[in-house]
């Protein structure tokens, strides 16, 4: 197993190379984000351990590159700052997981094989169904280089048919996952939503992205033309 550590403190670099080779990984490291790119981007590791303060190129925008780059390594996040939402931007830049500064080397070492268990699906970080994009993290969504303005339950609506991909997804499946078992209602309001997204990222671009499976649901189709 090759590990890529980057991390601009060389003394920590160091007891954390010393430490991974110890657990029998082959282990390079880099000391800044640009060198840290470019090693991932050039070499297949099994794992890197991102710190986020790092030169040139913080730990966040490295990972976003790799993400966007299709490189679909386990990124570890290391960061000295423990507040949520710091740790909410390390994993919607496509983190796997993240530990905080200070922190136990065993307990590094333990999450650092669990995720090397889990692999390396493919889990874009931005979705594409032909020239439309749906972007998870920051909620928004183009058409092309048009940005399209959704409400956040029309987001999450899109968000999900985009996550199947091309699986006919039922009104109910759609209802269970965009609204939570309090919210008592029933699948014409899903039906209002599907309405409002063509309405807005199809009908003014001449698409019809969201198709109608009669009888079964909706699935997102790239090609144009067809009746909804």
């Amino acid at each position: 197993m090759r590990i890529l550590v980057v991390e601009d403190d060389r003394r920590m670099a160091e007891l954390l190379r010393r430490g991974l080779v110890g657990e029998g990984y082959a282990v390079d490291v880099g000391h800044d984000g640009r060198r840290g790119l470019e090693l991932a981007l050039e070499n297949p590791y099994d794992a890197v351990v991102l710190d986020v303060m790092l030169p040139y190129v913080n730990g966040y925008r490295v990972c976003a590159r790799l993400r966007e780059a299709g490189r679909w390594m386990p990124v570890l996040m290391l960061t000295a700052k423990d507040g949520e939402y710091d740790q909410a931007e390390g994993l919607d830049t496509g983190a796997d997981d993240y530990v905080v500064k200070p922190f136990s080397f065993i307990a590094l070492a333990a999450r650092l094989r669990a995720l090397i268990r889990r692999g390396r699906p493919e889990r874009p970080a931005v979705l594409h169904i032909g020239d439309l994009e749906v972007d998870p993290a920051s909620h928004g969504c183009h058409r092309g280089t048009v940005p399209i303005a959704l409400t956040a339950r029309e987001f999450a609506v899109l968000e999900y048919l985009a996550q199947r991909g091309g699986e006919t997804v039922s009104k109910c499946e759609i209802l269970e996952h965009v609204w939570d078992d309090r919210f008592d209602s029933d699948v014409n309001l899903v039906e209002v939503y599907v309405s409002s997204l063509r309405r807005k990222i199809d009908a003014p671009f001449g698409r019809q992205t969201i198709r109608t499976v009669r009888g079964a649901g909706y699935r997102l189709d790239p090609a144009y033309g067809g009746r909804p």
